[in-house]
């Protein structure tokens, strides 16, 4: 087996490529390119011998660069001043009721449908942040949508879930 040392050398210039190709020149690249690394050389020791290191390598800054993107997607953005108005990001205002139809929702719906359908988590990341299971967070988020469709449907102010091809309206 290769030297750690070498298979830097060897593939260091292909992995950074394609840390760049991912997240853009800059120290993210940079960042994904060293984790890569850190990665690698704990695991290199169980490795096979026959292995394709540029490929396992490649994979790895892959899974590395995407780590980063979705930390970048979590990370609020700093602004200059706050706006004025009411904006259509998150902000309760003039929503149609959307805001209180959100509160009347059970607890452990009204929480699937902010952490998946606001805050973007994966059911697995919602489940961790709740204490409960993927399919139990999946399970609420949907009847947590179909509740909210239901209500606000009603009320004229959001078009209930269309109904199946064939089904009779």
């Amino acid at each position: 087996m290769k030297p750690f040392e070498q298979l830097v050398t060897d593939h260091g210039a292909a992995v950074l490529r394609i840390c760049r190709v991912v997240l853009g020149p800059g120290p993210d690249a940079e960042d994904a390119w060293s984790e890569t690394f850190l990665a690698a050389l704990k695991a290199y020791p169980d490795l096979p011998a026959d292995a394709n290191h540029e490929a396992w390598l490649v994979t790895i800054a892959r899974r590395k660069a995407i780590d980063i993107i979705r930390v970048r997607r979590r990370t609020p953005v700093p602004v200059p001043a706050l706006p004025d108005a009411v904006s259509a990001h998150g902000n309760p205002g003039a929503d149609g009721g959307l805001w209180q139809a959100v509160l009347s929702l059970p607890l452990r719906q009204r929480e699937a449908v902010a952490y998946h359908y606001l805050a973007g988590f994966p059911y697995k990341e919602a489940a961790e942040l709740t204490g409960s299971t993927p399919a139990a967070v999946r399970r609420a988020a949907a009847d947590g949508i179909a509740r909210l469709r239901r209500v606000l449907g009603a009320a004229g102010r959001l078009p209930a879930s269309p109904a199946p091809e064939g089904a009779l309206r």
